[in-house]
């Protein structure tokens, strides 16, 4: 197809360079320099979408981020899919596969529309709720058929094979925007000595210049812009990102910038480039100069293909050398619009009429647009628009003053474009994403940023200034002000001359009136992505939503991939029209990240695949494969489960483990366990509050056993922490909770104990440990460790000393999780395996046995000792645990869970406690899971009283033990409970101590 809508010269596309893509399944020409929305409407294509309920056809109505209708399907391969770009902001290339994303059987002929047509009034805002209630049962069927109308893209099915990655980045000034504000800002600051990053989600810097005729100190707006942007580059403290949208930004100054690095260049990044770059920067300040979206203004039928924002037709014109139709009709409620019929003429297209709300519009554009013999109808408003898949005319009548009915006939024109201009709306959107709420502007007509917490400046749209001049000395004043606030000196930077036009006085119209009332009217879009009508709002207030965040829920006003950035000022001004309140009073819905879309890959960076969650390994772990151990997850590591021998089973195998463990010595690789640094004037006190036990007084060389609880009294993390140093302590975890607990602490020391000294490092990484336990396990330490007294009087149970093993520095405690004599060994992680390999050369005679998991849980059962997370759910006290001398309440400070424990339900009678299960049947082994009865014979649904947490065949005492949760189990010692199984089975059980071995803990004081 020719580009029949291309002008012969003009815009800023390199015509030397011919693009071919393909759209819909049809191959089209275009330049490079083109966005898919020009290179479509330089070739003639209406229709680029269907909406949401009515399927009725749609146009390309803007030129950047705020088009809600052009949202296409792009990629050549099922790989490369990529759902839900925008077709304005995508760059041409050659080769590049696109189409639309809805409409069947093709989006110019869908099928669909005849349900929109016929059934359009039965869907009002809110149908489905009222409508697919009934019957209950179909609502699956119905969701599928709903969801399958709304369309907008669908993700691949085949993996992504392209790259992204994630940067950190700090600087002094981040300023968002680079328009003519944002670049003034950035070399004002940048020649104060500033380190800047500035960002822009355009292919170059230079915002609406880019397509605009304005000159700058003499010279075509373009060429001032290539002036700065290459002094910016030369500055080394500037870090220029264009194509880089900011997509959040977040508490502290801190921002998310997406980059395109290689959307641009073809379907797949080359080798050796990732396709996108997410920056998170931390910015001491921040500039706004995100400018303004001009608002189209709601009338009937206004989404007819053809009809357009006014500033979008000038971007066509001048920057992409396209004219997207050849009769124009514009209608305005200002005067920057008059420049769009300008551009228009120019152009060599014919200017049917401006038809301006105003009655008496005075301005210099207004008289230059007289002057061309081109017909200005003040007073007046386009009502209606003709056509069904292009715009074929309008109907333009007089309206009063207010703008809030039609006085005078219709008349007809004929047309194939409609621009409108209802006035512009500051880019808020970042600022609200801090939770800083727009303030309204009379002056402006629009919100304006409000109040905020963070850092951060403004400048130029943003702020409802619009006039070249001003724009440029609020960029200047925003990098002055930066600078200063930096502590640097501000540099002089002197404003180009520029020519300032007069302007009257816009008129706030949002809403153009019909001879119709709303209701009856032809249908008048505010939100194009989500059929919201001015109807459809009226109709939610009638029903009662007169809050703002009410109707924009119940209409679903705003909620597209655009987030309202052309409607929502229309649909809130329509709103408080209709409650008769102004709109401040009614107030405005506040913007989320993000700003535009972006790909989940963008957001992963290279964390995903083998890095999404990191497998981790001690230093030893090699030694575990080539001695045949199996494996198990316990949070991202790989701990050894257990170590066959010669096709033992692996009953046999823990059955060795644990018999050489309890007669002689076993080793278990413990570098796992969670270990937090804890150093501070006030640790001691902050592990007071933690703990449910008291640390005050625990001595240097000393360890102690303690329960973390969270606020609701329940244990969710054990563990013993030792003291180090009157200040310094090291807290180990359980294995797969030491990233929480570490969150923990942060998250109470940061929001509710900030004045406490205290620091938290972790360490886990930095330590190999290995445990040694059984009656051997002193005579096996002795022989490779010289300076620590091993004496049982010396070194004592709970106690810690500082010394070295097989030569290597290292920390040796004396804790023990089996009850035998045991010695923990921590040494630098890159010794750990020497050390673990010196043990087994001093062991063999010993029979040193290295054991795993599944035999570190049947020694600590046989002990009666919890694991966190097994043996408790979150709904477990230590109180329910046995534990109550693990509680101090006579602390001076509370700790976390003491008024959580103090809950009635926490202390009534019947609570599920932990108690020791023997079966009666000593060899059979109670499944972990089952659920308890007192009753066997009880009829289904029978009471259940508890469930068994942990069980294990024991090999030493030659039966099954378990440990499980029994309703007011501490008090029903000898009584029998009973586990009903699935296959019919009933297994009888006594209560019983949870202590199967040794009570007296001799064993392990030995």
């Amino acid at each position: 197809m020719s580009q029949k809508n291309r002008l012969q010269s003009g815009g800023r596309i390199d015509r030397s360079k011919a693009v071919t893509f393909t759209y819909n399944g049809r191959q089209y020409k275009g330049y490079k320099g083109d966005s898919i929305a020009s290179a479509l409407l330089a070739n003639g294509v209406d229709i680029v979408a269907r909406s949401f309920k009515y399927s009725r056809p749609r146009g390309i109505v803007a030129a950047g981020a705020e088009e809600p209708n052009a949202v296409l399907q792009l990629g050549a391969t099922e790989a490369t899919q990529v759902p839900n770009v925008r077709a304005t902001q995508q760059e041409l290339y050659d080769g590049l596969v696109c189409s639309a994303t809805n409409g069947w059987p093709s989006v110019d002929t869908d099928l669909m529309s005849f349900m929109g047509k016929v059934g359009g009034k039965m869907m009002p805002p809110g149908f489905y709720y009222k409508t697919f209630m009934y019957p209950q049962s179909m609502w699956k069927t119905y969701e599928k058929f709903i969801r399958q109308a709304a369309g907008l893209g669908r993700a691949p099915k085949e993996r992504d094979q392209d790259e992204y990655d994630i940067v950190n980045q700090h600087c002094d000034l981040m300023v968002v925007g680079a328009g003519p504000a944002g670049l003034m800002a950035a070399l004002t600051a940048a020649r104060s000595g500033a380190r800047v990053i500035i960002a822009d989600e355009q292919s170059e810097f230079g915002g609406h210049l880019l397509s605009s005729r304005e000159r700058i100190g003499g010279k075509p707006a373009a060429d001032w812009v290539a002036e700065i942007v290459a002094e910016l580059a030369k500055l080394p403290e500037v870090t220029l990102l264009p194509r880089s949208v900011v997509n959040g930004y977040h508490d502290h100054n801190f921002l998310t910038i997406n980059e395109n690095r290689t959307d641009y260049m073809a379907d797949k990044a080359p080798s050796g480039q990732v396709r996108q770059r997410m920056h998170r920067v931390r910015a001491h300040w921040v500039v706004l100069a995100t400018g303004a979206h001009e608002r189209p203004l709601v009338f009937g039928n206004n989404d007819v293909p053809g009809c357009m924002v006014a500033g979008a037709v000038s971007t066509y014109v001048n920057r992409y050398g396209v004219a997207p139709g050849n009769k124009l009709v514009l209608m305005t409620t200002n005067d920057s619009a008059y420049q769009t019929a300008l551009d228009w003429a120019d152009a060599g297209r014919e200017v049917v009429a401006v038809v301006d709300t105003r009655a008496n519009p005075q301005g210099e554009r207004i008289e230059a647009v007289r002057k061309r013999g081109i017909k200005v109808m003040t007073g007046s408003a386009v009502i209606d628009v003709q056509g069904k898949k292009r715009v074929s005319g309008v109907s333009v009548a007089s309206i009063d003053a207010k703008g809030e009915k039609v006085t005078g006939s219709v008349q007809s024109l004929s047309c194939d474009t409609v621009a409108s201009s209802g006035g512009w709306s500051p880019v808020v959107h970042l600022s609200c994403h801090t939770g800083s709420r727009p303030v309204w502007s009379d002056e402006a007509i629009g919100f304006l940023p409000g109040p905020t917490v963070q850092k951060q400046l403004t400048a130029g749209g943003i702020n409802g200034t619009y006039t070249l001049d001003k724009v440029l000395s609020e960029g200047v004043k925003a990098g002055q002000e930066a600078a200063s606030r930096l502590g640097l000196s501000p540099a002089e930077t002197k404003l180009p001359n520029v020519r300032t036009v007069s302007e009257g006085k816009p008129m706030a119209l949002f809403h153009i009136p019909h001879t119709k009332p709303t209701s009856r009217a032809p249908k008048q879009f505010v939100d194009y992505q989500n059929d919201v009508t001015a109807a459809g709002i009226e109709l939610a207030t009638r029903e009662g939503f007169e809050s703002i965040e009410h109707v924009k829920r119940y209409t679903a006003m705003g909620f597209g991939t655009d987030q309202g950035k052309l409607g929502n000022i229309n649909g809130m001004a329509i709103t408080a029209k209709v409650l008769g309140q102004t709109i401040p009073e009614t107030g405005t819905t506040v913007f989320r990240p993000n700003y535009t879309p972006i790909a989940f890959g963008a957001i992963t960076g290279r964390n995903c695949g083998p890095l999404f969650e990191p497998k981790r390994f001690s230093s030893m772990h090699q030694w575990h494969v080539e001695h045949g151990a199996e494996w198990e997850d316990v949070g991202q590591w790989k701990r050894p489960w257990y170590y066959p021998k010669n096709g033992e089973s692996m009953q046999q195998a823990l059955d060795r483990e644990c018999k050489a463990t309890r007669e002689s010595i076993g080793i278990l690789d413990a570098s796992t366990l969670g270990k937090i640094d804890i150093q501070g004037k006030d640790a001691r006190e902050f592990l007071g509050r933690v703990y449910t036990n008291a640390w005050a007084k625990l001595a240097v060389g000393k360890c102690r056993y303690g329960l973390m609880c969270k606020e609701d009294g329940m244990v969710f993390d054990d563990g013993v922490t030792s003291c180090l140093a009157e200040n310094h302590f090291i807290m180990t975890t359980t294995s797969g909770g030491a990233a929480a607990v570490l969150e923990w602490l942060e998250f109470y020391h940061q929001t509710e104990w900030p004045e406490l000294e205290v620091y938290f490092t972790s360490v886990t990484d930095h330590w190999s440990t290995m445990t040694i336990s059984g009656p051997n396990s002193r005579k096996l330490l002795a022989e490779l460790c010289d300076d620590i007294d091993l004496d049982k009087d010396t070194f004592k149970f709970m106690d810690w000393r500082e010394g070295t093993v097989a030569g290597v520095p290292a920390r040796v405690f004396r804790i023990s999780f089996t009850g035998e004599l045991s010695f923990e060994i921590n040494v630098q992680a890159n010794y750990g395996l020497y050390v673990w390999e010196k043990l087994f050369e001093h062991g063999a005679k010993y029979n040193l046995t290295p054991y795993g998991t599944e035999t570190m849980h049947i020694l600590r059962a046989e002990k009666g000792f919890i694991i966190a997370g097994q043996d408790t759910d979150g709904s477990v006290t230590p109180h329910d645990l046995g534990m109550s001398w693990c509680v101090s309440n006579n602390k001076p400070f509370s700790y976390i869970g003491k008024r959580g424990m103090a809950r009635e339900d926490c202390v009534r009678d019947q609570r599920k406690q932990m108690v020791g299960l023997k079966t009666k049947d000593p060899k059979v082994v109670l499944p972990e899971g089952a659920q308890g009865v007192f009753d066997p014979k009880q009829p289904i649904p029978m009471d259940l009283v508890g469930h068994v947490s942990s069980s294990y065949w024991s090999a030493v005492l030659d039966r099954s033990v378990a440990l499980g949760f029994v309703k007011g189990g501490h008090d029903r010692m000898g009584e029998s409970v009973y586990y009903p199984l699935a296959d019919g089975r009933v297994i009888e059980a006594e209560i019983c101590s949870p202590i199967f071995l040794d009570p007296k803990g001799e064993r392990q004081n030995v």
